[in-house]
């Protein structure tokens, strides 16, 4: 590849924003790849940018890193990916989202209510969890 087309440590993070200590982390985790220089130093391909911006979007979104690391896994690695292949992990991940954004409704909505156990709502609690029947589902917050 083409050394001008690869950036070191100190411009990928200046290029994406994200710390040099994320990159490595990055790498270790197989989300990124790196070349090595003959002196051992690492650098990236440009194309690296684009994934990098897909694992911080993706994190923010909540999604895990395991699955960040699948869907990269599935982009091809003898071109640059396109916007077609952003679309398609991204639309995988719809489901996820709209089940994310209906559990945060509710923890919205019934945010001073019954959570069930959680306890937040003890005066109510004998009326909407008697006898604590909410326990056989596990420790946490049963209704959200």
């Amino acid at each position: 590849m083409d050394t001008a087309q690869l950036l070191s440590p100190g411009e990928m993070s200046a290029r994406s924003g994200v710390a040099v200590s994320a990159l490595h982390f990055y790498e270790r985790e197989g989300l990124i790849t790196s070349q090595r220089t003959g002196g051992n130093q690492r650098r990236y391909a440009r194309e690296t940018l684009r994934r990098v911006a897909f694992i911080r979007m993706s994190q923010r979104l909540g999604i895990p890193l395991s699955r960040i690391r699948e869907a990269l896994a599935t982009l091809p690695t003898d071109r640059t990916p396109t916007t077609k292949d952003w679309a398609r992990l991204s639309a995988g991940w719809r489901e996820d989202l709209d089940e994310r954004i209906l559990h945060l409704q509710r923890l919205r909505d019934n945010l001073t209510g019954c959570i069930g156990c959680g306890c937040l709502s003890l005066k109510s609690c004998a009326l909407a969890n008697p006898g604590d029947v909410l326990a056989d589902r596990g420790p946490g917050a049963a209704r959200l």
